[in-house]
């Protein structure tokens, strides 16, 4: 057993859109499947979502080098501030990670969405690359919303 602490990461980025169209968006299937796990060269072929505490999900992208399986448990839903799931790869570990998001109203109309992830340690090195591809998650969602 590991005593090491979890490694966190964050991710800021800002909307022009109202805080609950971009909590929904992590919810409702046919906006997540266009932004959520989902690589430029890859192609979703399932993202189903049980959008409920105790609900899971399971998204999988089919890359070149074979299918990539992503799942969850969502762990807190509170429209439209924060969401809380946790997020595994089951083909490269059993362990999850818990992602955070919470989302802040801006005067104009828009919104701050703050990503907050716990990676496991075991995971340090790929630290800078989930960075990177929470980041780009988080552009994809501004760029489905359009």
């Amino acid at each position: 057993m590991s005593t090491e602490e979890p490694i966190t990461l964050r991710v800021q980025h800002r909307f022009r859109h109202a805080p609950e169209v971009v909590f929904d968006a992590w919810l409702d299937v046919r906006t997540a499947a266009r932004f959520l796990f989902s690589t430029e060269t890859g192609e979703m072929v399932r993202c189903d979502i049980d959008p409920r505490v105790g609900g899971k999900f399971v998204m999988t992208d089919r890359r070149a080098d074979g299918d990539v399986e992503h799942t969850g448990e969502y762990l807190a839903i509170e429209r439209p501030t924060q969401l809380v799931f946790t997020f595994g790869i089951p083909a490269a570990s059993p362990t999850f990670d818990i992602v955070t998001i919470d989302i802040t109203a801006e005067d104009d109309g828009g919104c701050t969405l703050h990503l907050t992830t716990q990676m496991q340690p075991e995971w340090k090195d790929y630290a800078d690359r989930a960075r990177e591809g929470w980041s780009k998650i988080v552009a994809r969602l501004d760029a489905a919303l359009g």
